[in-house]
């Protein structure tokens, strides 16, 4: 009777075993569903998790970059859009010096001209005194304040850093964010001399207004000198440009590897909805199936005989 009573709890025993089992593959299953991932625990799969770890962090570096790379398209963005406006700014100065070169103008003409030309420098100090996107000094380099302060004399003088921050986007690659003044605004004149736009603009203004012996070879010489300056702010554009360019390049190879690590992390670690479903209907199939067998097997007169 010991054996036979023996054989018996051994047979309810694995029975429940058994359909514990099934019921929590079904309750997995269901979670999956839920969830849309294959496991819940680090412990189901060490290895695929610690690689999930690993996609997520390469994923979440990635949106700092991203970031990065947003900050630095608008910076160089609003750097070209003002160097634009500083161009055009600039061609209207080389009409006005054109006229002012002009012999059948007389003196308060040209001086009426170094007037307008007066505003256009406040117009250009304010552009090269332009703000970035966290309203720090777009063309000042690393400095919070303005790229450039007036002297006591009026002149327009650069108080900024001497190079601009760069942003990393990832993969060692890095971009600077904008240009100092300097960078695209100083030149070496027809003299040898070294100066800026600002500068000449100003002194234009000043030379019309009764600041120069000869304000007509005054215009002639400036006509040459902002030609070179144009020419060096049109190669900072060129600059800025290229810099666009390349991170629109390292944001299209950032997408790419975003989208590969999704379908990594997809394969590792998702769940396939059809594949779950039909493992979720076969278990619970079974599950019933051997419910209903431990039914019937336990209430056969045999077993009420010999429990």
């Amino acid at each position: 009777m010991t054996i036979v009573s023996t054989s018996t709890g051994a047979f309810f025993e694995r029975s429940r075993n058994d359909m514990k089992t099934l019921r929590t593959q079904a309750e997995n299953y269901q979670s999956q569903m839920a969830s849309g991932l294959k496991f819940d625990r680090s412990s189901d799969n060490p290895v695929a998790a610690s690689r999930l770890r690993s996609l997520s962090r390469q994923e979440a570096l990635s949106g700092i970059d991203k970031t990065n790379a947003q900050r630095a398209n608008a910076d160089l963005s609003l750097a070209d859009s003002t160097m634009s406006d500083m161009s055009d700014t600039l061609m209207q100065v080389q009409e006005l010096a054109t006229q002012a070169a002009s012999s059948t103008l007389t003196d308060d003409q040209r001086a009426s001209i170094g007037t307008q030309l007066d505003q256009i420098f406040s117009n250009l100090l304010a552009l090269a005194n332009a703000r970035d996107s966290n309203g720090h000094a777009l063309f000042g380099g690393a400095s919070a304040g303005d790229a450039y302060s007036l002297d006591s004399s009026g002149n327009a003088v650069y108080v900024g850093t001497a190079s601009s921050d760069s942003l990393p986007l990832g993969d060692g690659q890095s971009v600077t964010r904008s240009m100092t003044g300097p960078q695209f605004l100083s030149f070496t004149n027809a003299s040898g001399n070294q100066t800026d736009l600002l500068a000449v603009v100003k002194g234009l203004a000043d030379a019309l207004k009764g600041g120069s012996a000869d304000p007509t070879a005054a215009a002639s010489s400036a006509l040459t000198d902002l030609k070179t300056g144009l020419d060096t702010l049109t190669t900072g554009q060129t600059v800025i440009g290229t810099r666009l360019a390349w991170i629109d390049v390292v944001d299209d190879r950032r997408t790419n590897l975003s989208e590969l690590r999704s379908t990594e992390e997809s394969d590792i670690g998702g769940a396939d909805p059809a594949t779950t479903i039909a493992n979720l209907q076969e278990t619970m199939t079974v599950l019933e199936a051997a419910q209903s067998t431990f039914g019937k097997l336990a209430s056969l007169s045999l077993f009420n005989a010999i429990s």
